[in-house]
């Protein structure tokens, strides 16, 4: 049974569904360095590749009005693939009678939770096409149970980057495959492998042999060049409807769902479940996204998908094709975002940066001298505007490359130079920051072996909160039982005594108190405001 990934946005509860379909009843699976093309020569994307918009081809455009995608469809539609996958499902015991209504597609249709690089999904609603009924849903009608192990098929689509048969997909659409199918547009059928995937970036590069055979190629563009308003057409799988075509704009750019290395282009163009890993091509038939994603309450679309930006793309292609992974820098550190709160609590005149919670012993940043407190606002010549900028930038660069780090300490600027080293899977980049309070309340207590055994603590050092009031100062700054108060406003807590003193202090005035507060193996600031703001 597929589950469902949700967001809230502006406090509706919306479920993010990666545009990815079953065959059968389709339940839904949720869903840089910027460099040349990786894959075939200039020379053959030109040959294949279409015109651009420069010199459109006859009624494309009258007058820079759009009068038809006829002509952009039929040049760049032999280069988009349906993807068909097999992948062995292992269940935890026998499943529970659960009826499906005639009509629905065998999801679940509501709201749920799951994390990033889940497949996880949503179900949808409306008529199954004829001759896709899941065989699986018929067993449990009469049996009320499936087996343990049993194969499940899954259909996606992707892009051909290369005449010699590299195709770009979603990374969700080929994950766990134990067989991929691709079908081209003129019915010829291929057995895929993977070449290299990123769960990162959702995005995978697979190969056919094509026995010598030329395939035609996408030509790849440049997704930094594109504008909010731009017209632009998706082709993919939506259902197992094969090369589907749908049309709209860009929508926006620089949307963040979750990821350290998100930078989403939104668009209204109908993407649907099997629509992922398809191409998204702009008005000169070139690819400027790799299809991904969409908001939604019910699974289907309603006008809000997302795709990878093609330059992103470009890049995780060029790795998973040398190395079958993508080598990423590492700085050690973890990140919280500079909010208006922090920013003033650390006198800053607007929020930028990115606030450093904590150094990870023995990494490059804390080789390099950088501290807990310290806000990065420039990185090997890069401007950091917010925490989301940092590990994208950082992931950029070579390892092994010494650069130049400016940051704001203590109010003065100063700069550092840092060895920059590889991330590595278990590592992690950043961490979110805690939204801050409106109020005081919670109780405290000495850090006691019983506490550390309640509460799983790591640290030696500081007050535990053993409770937080609810509708209290500290349930709105986001603190939880089982946190470390470790510091308030830089003044280091040692014991129940120095907490007592010092957000006695920190309460005259009746100001604002920056905290520094230890929670599992990360530390992180928050601002906590006194009652009644």
């Amino acid at each position: 049974m597929a589950k469902k990934i949700a967001a809230i946005l502006g406090g509706v509860v919306l479920g993010l569904v990666i545009a990815f379909a079953h065959a059968g009843a389709f339940p839904f699976w949720n869903s840089g360095n910027k460099s040349a093309p990786s894959t075939g020569s200039q020379a053959e994307a030109a040959s294949t590749a279409p015109a651009p918009a420069s010199a459109p081809e006859p009624g494309e455009r009258n007058a820079g009005v759009i009068q038809t995608f006829a002509p952009l469809v039929k040049r760049v539609m032999p280069t988009v693939v349906n993807v068909a996958v097999v992948e062995e499902v292992k269940s935890q015991g026998m499943m529970p009678f659960e009826m499906v209504p005639p009509g629905d597609n065998g999801g679940e249709g509501g709201e749920g939770g799951g994390n990033e690089g889940d497949n996880g999904g949503g179900g949808g609603q409306g008529e199954v096409p004829p001759g896709f009924g899941n065989p699986f849903e018929q067993f449990r009608r009469f049996f009320g149970e499936i087996p343990r192990e049993y194969k499940e098929h899954g259909l996606g689509s992707g892009v051909i980057v290369s005449p010699d048969g590299y195709i770009l997909t979603n990374n969700h659409v080929v994950g766990g495959a134990e067989q991929i199918h691709v079908t081209l547009m003129d019915k010829r059928e291929f057995t895929a492998k993977v070449i290299g995937k990123d769960a990162k970036t959702d995005l995978a590069l697979i190969k056919i042999d094509t026995k010598g055979q030329s395939l035609p190629v996408a030509q790849l563009g440049d997704s930094n060049q594109s504008q909010v308003g731009d017209w632009v057409i998706a082709i993919g799988n939506p259902f197992g409807f094969t090369l589907t075509v749908t049309a709209g704009i860009v929508s926006a750019k620089g949307r963040i769902l979750g990821g350290n290395y998100d930078d989403f282009l939104q668009t209204d163009a109908s993407i649907n479940p099997g629509n992922s890993g398809g191409p998204l091509f702009n008005t000169a038939g070139q690819v400027i996204g790799i299809n991904t994603a969409i908001y939604s309450r019910t699974g289907a679309n309603n006008g809000i998908g997302f795709a990878i930006p093609i330059d992103l793309a470009r890049s995780v292609m060029d790795q998973l094709k040398a190395h079958g992974r993508v080598i990423r820098g590492w700085l050690g550190v973890e990140i919280q975002e500079v909010t208006a709160d922090l920013a003033q609590s650390f006198g800053l005149p607007k929020p930028e940066g990115a606030l450093v919670a904590s150094v990870e012993k023995g990494g490059p940043a804390s080789k390099a001298g950088i501290e807990r407190g310290d806000i990065i606002t420039k990185f090997n010549g890069h401007e950091v505007e917010d925490e989301h900028e940092l590990p994208e930038l950082v992931a950029e660069t070579p390892v092994n490359q010494t650069v130049p780090m400016q940051l704001l300490r203590n109010g003065k600027s100063m700069t550092l130079k840092v060895k920059v080293g590889e991330l590595k899977e278990q590592q992690v980049a950043s961490a979110k920051a805690e939204e801050p309070g409106l109020n005081w309340g919670m109780q405290v207590g000495e850090i006691t072996p019983d506490l550390v055994q309640q509460f799983h603590l790591q640290a030696d050092k500081g007050v535990v909160i053993r409770r937080v009031q609810p509708d209290s100062p500290a349930a709105d700054a986001g603190l939880e039982p089982g946190d470390v108060l470790l510091e308030i406003n830089h003044d280091k807590v040692n014991n129940v005594k120095d907490f007592v003193s010092k957000a006695t202090e920190a309460k005259k005035g009746n100001k604002s108190a920056l905290l520094l507060v230890q929670r599992g193996n990360a530390t992180l600031y928050t601002v906590i405001k006194p009652g009644g703001e």
